[in-house]
């Protein structure tokens, strides 16, 4: 490094070895969330998480070999069709220090199947309104259920075509 105009050269910081590999080892978890509305009420899972029942949209992680449309269609649980994406979020969870990216997906209801098997750890499904859910606040897995839901009906569809194929 030079000196400019007078000024002493800046000093180059080399990351600590350690530090640097850690961070090139860093990884998000990839996951999507749905919003399902019907009238007003907003298709809800009730998970448990920790020993507790936690309210989160129909969500999870991205499986290998599949796209981010059809991780959200089969983490609904529901016959559906995504129709666009809400936004898509970075997370990082306060009680374990994990980041997460979420594509969230608008999707119509189709169909319910009562029999369909729920994954493990899910409760139940229920719909609430967005008053519903603020006065159960205490219950959200995260703050992103209020911001998905919220920007949803801010009116943010983007069409599906943002996500884009792998070559």
């Amino acid at each position: 490094a030079t000196a400019i105009a007078g000024k002493p050269a800046p000093t180059l910081i080399r990351p600590n070895p350690t530090e640097f590999e850690a961070a090139m080892t860093w990884q998000p978890h990839i996951t999507v969330a749905t919003i399902v509305e019907d009238n007003g009420r907003f298709l809800m899972v009730e998970e448990l998480k920790g020993g507790r029942a936690v309210l989160n949209q129909p969500a999870g992680h991205l499986d290998p070999h599949e796209t981010l449309t059809e991780a959200a269609v089969r983490e609904t649980g529901w016959d559906v069709a995504a129709t666009g994406i809400v936004g898509i979020y970075l997370y990082t969870a306060p009680s374990n220090g994990v980041t997460y990216q979420r594509v969230c997906f608008i999707a119509k209801a189709l169909q319910h199947h009562p029999d369909y098997q729920l994954d493990d750890g899910i409760v139940r499904a229920r719909w609430l309104t967005r008053d519903e859910l603020m006065a159960l606040r205490d219950d959200w897995r995260s703050e992103l259920i209020m911001r998905c839901i919220d920007d949803y009906l801010a009116g943010h569809c983007h069409s599906l075509e943002l996500i884009r194929p792998s070559l």
